[in-house]
Order: structure tokens, then sequence, then C-alpha cells
């Protein structure tokens, strides 16, 4: 599981304990799934207390402040639970920060008020072959219990269960075609505390909920994608990563472009893509591009006169006028959808890849903040511009 836009494929200080920028998810030791199992209703909230005891998961449904339903939790011997949400406590096995559209360091994004739920959601995977893994809404606290107040949206189902949504919403899309090559974006649906999936809500934290969609489930596929309102997660399978590029694959095709030593068609000095690890430094050997145009350069101040870096130059080669902007390889291989050579990159943040990853992932609105739905960088949440939202490539070979 990746988490899209942070850093391009790494944290800054890197991935350390139970924050990363990907997660695996292994079979545990001992199973720790759970299942619905008592129901008590009609109950008041300090009996609800009484009946949650930190021994035994619950699910707290207050309808008023003389009712609420408490659902216990089973443990279930099949499944694994993990839990995912902003929170550090120790029932959180993958703790996400909000993703900040191009930021390259922790500073840039302390100053962001979050809008991740601490316990935001919780993802059930069988134990046996085919291993399914299935997402909920909302995560058991420390005391093992999740609390759905008066003014969180809920209801009575029509088998006499209860379900209900979070304050922001726990999103997925699931891929058309899987994530390959000729893969199309689905539908962004919503998916309750109990597991079902809703078209999305008028506003991301409307009480009212969407229109049940029967004909899907909540499971999850290779390529889905999980909106937490501020953070977005690729999902992968096993089977599906099998067939990514390595990240060896990837240092390959970087050395591969580097041998064919393609030179600035002003300064005639050899260009270089730096290291997979120097991602973050402008190097002297770094390939500029004009974005309107694809022509790669090397950093010069030809046609700069009054403009600054990221505003319009003209290009030497075309004279068409656009941003000027460093290229950068995008390094985390899960993101690829094929192993082609990395020809193009995203436009305005010159990330590059393969021309069928740009082309799926310039498709994918993704979601932006509580209202919003763009497409974006998988390497780092830039919103993405022009006409397709990146841009073929055109390299100068050397002259000799």
């Amino acid at each position: 599981m990746f988490v899209c836009g942070q850093y391009n494929g790494s944290l800054p200080n890197g991935d350390r304990g139970r924050r990363k920028s990907r997660f695996a998810l292994c079979k545990r030791t001992k199973a720790n799934g759970v299942k619905p199992s008592t129901v008590h209703v009609a109950c008041t909230p300090q009996a609800a207390k009484a009946i949650s005891n930190k021994d035994q998961h619950s699910i707290s449904y207050t309808l008023s402040r003389a009712q609420t339903v408490v659902v216990e939790y089973t443990h279930d011997a099949n499944t694994d639970m993990f839990q995912i949400g902003r929170s550090t406590e120790s029932p959180i096995d993958f703790v996400v920060t909000d993703t900040v559209p191009g930021s390259q360091s922790n500073s840039d994004t302390q100053s962001v008020q979050s809008t991740i739920s601490r316990f935001a959601c919780r993802i059930i995977c069988e134990r046996n072959p085919p291993y399914t893994a299935r997402i909920y809404a909302a995560g058991f606290d420390s005391s093992k219990n999740i609390f759905l107040g008066e003014k969180a949206a809920k209801w009575k189902t029509s088998d006499g269960q209860m379900d209900g949504l979070t304050t922001n919403g726990v999103l997925v899309m699931h891929p058309r075609n899987g994530f390959v090559e000729d893969s199309k974006p689905g539908v962004w649906r919503e998916i309750s505390v109990c597991g079902n999936v809703f078209s999305l809500r008028e506003t991301r934290s409307a009480q009212q909920r969407g229109k049940m969609v029967d004909s899907e489930t909540n499971e999850l596929l290779d390529g889905s994608l999980i909106d937490l309102c501020g953070a977005t997660l690729l999902w992968r399978t096993a089977e599906g990563l099998s067939h990514t590029p390595t990240v060896k694959h990837l240092e390959a095709l970087r050395q591969e472009i580097n041998a064919a030593r393609p030179q600035c068609p002003v300064g005639f000095n050899t260009l270089a893509f730096p290291s997979m690890k120097r991602k973050e430094v402008v190097d002297e050997k770094q390939p500029w591009v004009y974005l309107n145009c694809g022509h790669v350069h090397g950093y010069h101040n030809w046609g700069n006169k009054e403009e600054r870096d990221g505003k319009d130059r003209e290009c030497p080669m075309c004279r068409s006028r656009g941003p000027y902007v460093p290229l950068w390889l995008g390094c985390e291989a899960g993101f690829y959808v094929d192993a082609g050579p990395p020809t193009h990159a995203f436009s305005p943040c010159g990330h590059v890849c393969s021309e069928k990853t740009v082309a799926y992932w310039s498709q994918i609105p993704l979601p932006h903040g509580t209202h919003t739905f763009h497409a974006a960088c998988p390497f780092c949440a830039q919103q993405l511009m022009g006409e397709q939202g990146y841009i073929r490539l055109i390299f100068q070979g050397p002259v000799d």
C-alpha cells in the first residue's frame, strides 16, 4: 500500500516505525480480526460505557441523549485486522499525515490543520487464499471502541443492524480492467462503518448518506485508491506488484538514459539524471524542460530577460513560451502501470515516468480538500496543468 504524493517515494527523514510512504500488510503470527456479534439496543450512554470493556471490541451508535445502540464484536480466527489513521496510539498500524502538494520536507506540512481522522479506517484480510482484503470506515481506539456521536450519519439497515459514516468519510475508487496498461478510472464511492458501498454525499461531511450501491463491494483490488480526506493511498496486491517494475529496473532505465549522453542544445554540456537517492537537490547536470514544447535542456539563462524560474521562458529551439522546470525521475515503482521507458513528464512538477503511467494518472480525479477533485502527480500530489497534464520529452543526442 503506497501513500500518493508523499516526497516521491520516501519520507524526508526516512521511513520510520509506523509512519512510512509505503506499508506492507503481512500475515500476523496470531489472528486479530473481529466480526460483529451481540447487539444491545435502547441503552443510555452510561450503560453503553458499562457494556464496552477494554477486552471487547464494540461500535456505539448514539441515536439521542437517551438512546445508544452498541454492537459487540467478537474474535475472528480467520482474519487479520490492520488499522490506519492520524493517531500515533498503539491500535494504529499505519500512521498517515496530510499530503501537501509539492512538499519536499516535513516543515512544509507542519502548519496544516489535518482533516484525516485519528482512527480513519480498518482493513480486514483473510488469512487463507485468496487473501481477500476488505475496507471499513473508522478504526477501533485504545479502548477497542468506535463511537459514532449524535451528529454522525447513521441508520438502521433493512435487516435490523446499525450502520453509519465517519465525519469526512472514507472514499474508494476501483480501476476498471485492473492496474495495467489499459486501465481506466472507476467511480469514487463511500464506504460505511460496516463496509457497505454508497454513492458520494453532496458534500464530504453531509449528514445525508448517498444511495447504496448493491452491485459493488468493499473488497480492495489491485490499483484501488483509498482517500482519507487529506491523504490518498494506492492498494497494490502481491500479484499486481509482481508485474510492476522494481526500483532496480528504474535505476537501470536511469543509467540507460544517461548512457545515451543527452546534451543541452544551448550549452552543449552532457545532461544526466541524478541518483535516485538524491531526488531533492538540483544537480548541475540535471535536465530541465520547457513544459509547452517538451524540449529538454540543461539549466541556462538564455532568453531569461526579467523572468525567473518557474515563470514563462522562451525555448531556444522552437521559441514557444512556457514554464521551465527541472526533471525528476519518479522513484516509487508502485505507481507505474508498466515497465516502459521514462519518456514523459507530468506538468507542472516535472516528474518523469512511462507514457502509459502519465496517461493513466492524468485521467484520475483525486479528491482534494473536502469539496473538489482534480488530476494530480502521484509522486508529489501537485495538480496537473495543461491540456493533457503531461508532456513528451524531446532529448537532443550528442553531436559527436
